[in-house]
């Protein structure tokens, strides 16, 4: 998988394009700040970026904001951003959209959920941290939507937030792959979801879950 990497900190940029390398991904620009992410992506056409949200020139959320960018010019570019803390509001808008993740730091830690979210969300799908879409939710919803949904149905929508595959979900629950596409059709229309793309309404069934929490 062609990849670019962007972050400011030389050892932890090092780092992960080691363990990208190890996992196969071929590293075609390591760059430490926003301007030179979009100039690399330009130049090398890859399949995902992977960006940490504080960079240079300006330290802010200068890669939240070259995320922003490259969506409108790369619409097909999976984009993985990292930080430190949470910091939702620049990336608001690119939540619903497939071929975007959002994860803390210390997630890659967990490599193999890591390196399983990266492939996600190349292929275009999505992984969002469950500290973030929390503070994307900002409060509690008044009526709880998930009233409406049965206990099993509870449980797949659970594992659905945790990033897991229709097969995943199968696996641990002990399920058929039919019984559990069955429950994740009446969890979206439940959840006012049935019309859309498949990986979009599942991301915003998971944002209804974490709010409701």
């Amino acid at each position: 998988m062609r990849t670019v990497i962007a972050e400011d900190s030389l050892l932890f940029r090092e780092g992960l394009a080691r363990l990208l390398e190890d996992a196969g991904h071929d590293i075609v620009a390591r760059v430490g700040d926003a301007e030179a992410l979009v100039a690399a992506v330009a130049r090398t056409r890859p399949e995902l970026a992977v960006v940490d949200i504080h960079m240079p020139p300006h330290r802010g959320a200068d890669g939240a904001h070259a995320a922003r960018h490259l969506r409108q010019d790369h619409p097909d570019l999976g984009i993985m951003l990292l930080s430190q803390h949470v910091e939702p509001y620049p990336t608001v808008e690119l939540v619903g959209e497939g071929g975007f993740g959002y994860l803390l730091k210390d997630r890659v830690f967990d490599v193999d959920e890591f390196l399983e979210a990266l492939r996600r969300v190349a292929r275009g799908g999505s992984a969002l941290d469950p500290e973030v879409v929390t503070r994307l939710i900002g409060h509690r919803r008044r009526e709880d939507p998930l009233e409406r949904l049965t206990a099993r149905e509870r449980e797949v929508l659970a594992l659905m937030a945790e990033g897991r595959t229709n097969r995943g979900i199968a696996l641990r629950l002990v399920l058929t792959d039919r019984t559990v596409e069955t429950h994740v059709t009446n969890i979206l229309t439940k959840l006012g979801l049935a019309d859309g793309i498949e990986d979009h309404r599942r991301v915003l069934a998971v944002v209804t879950y974490l709010g409701s929490r």
